[in-house]
């Protein structure tokens, strides 16, 4: 999630508004519901939980220091429950039902491509739609949802698959790039952390779950200060 303030003016926390100050043009209501729309299946990140947090505990952390790492790691812990509670709470809530065909939502996209006056969605340089539809794809590859094989797989999606190459040539060397591993060009998929780092982000989870009458309250605390 990003958090962003510029030049000292008010902490920003949707990407697409943090792009649009940084000069990008502003994406409209109907684009931003159509990026919206192909997080179906987002859910399913978490329906083995073993897995979900394997996932998180990989991730690690770059810094330099073995103390900073390690704090680090031991507080991601946090951000693994919220986001298992957060996931789990909204497959209870909303009830949502599975589409026929997952590739169904990227369809529109895959329009824009084929209309596009340029590589990307924006033209000849990414914009804020390449951006957001791009971070999509990765939270489907980072920890693979079925959405993800239709982007693999589906006959529909040509342009899609060829615009994820060109994304990934964009981002080469980008250090939280999943979607190398499923698409072309192939890139290696981030360097995991150790294991010594692995069992401190474990034992940072054990210590939130062992103090859950404090940390699942400060969980819903914080999902109502985020707008959307």
């Amino acid at each position: 999630m990003p958090a962003v303030s510029i030049d000292g003016e008010n902490w920003e926390i949707e990407s697409s508004q943090i792009l649009a100050k940084l000069g990008y043009e502003p994406i409209s209501r109907g684009d931003l519901k159509a990026v919206q729309g192909a997080w179906q299946g987002v859910l399913h990140r978490a329906d083995n939980p073993l897995h979900f947090l394997s996932s998180f505990a990989r991730v690690g952390d770059k810094s330099t220091s073995l103390v900073r790492r390690s704090v680090r790691n031991f507080l991601r812990s946090f951000v693994a429950l919220y986001m298992l509670t957060l996931i789990n709470l909204a497959k209870r809530t909303r009830k949502a039902v599975d589409p026929d065909n997952f590739g169904d939502q990227f369809l529109v996209w895959e329009k824009a491509l084929d209309t596009s006056s340029g590589r990307f969605i924006d033209g000849e340089s990414p914009g804020i739609r390449d951006f957001l539809l791009f971070g999509v794809v990765q939270c489907h590859a980072s920890i693979p949802t079925p959405p993800l094989k239709a982007l693999q797989h589906d006959v529909r999606l040509t342009d899609m698959r060829q615009w994820i190459g060109r994304m990934q040539e964009r981002f080469r060397g980008c250090s939280h790039l999943y979607s190398g591993r499923y698409f072309e060009p192939s890139l290696p998929q981030p360097t995991p952390a150790d294991a010594f780092q692995r069992v401190i982000f474990y034992l940072g989870f054990t210590a939130m779950c062992g103090l859950f009458p404090l940390t699942l309250p400060l969980v819903f605390v914080l999902m109502r200060k985020v707008p959307r």
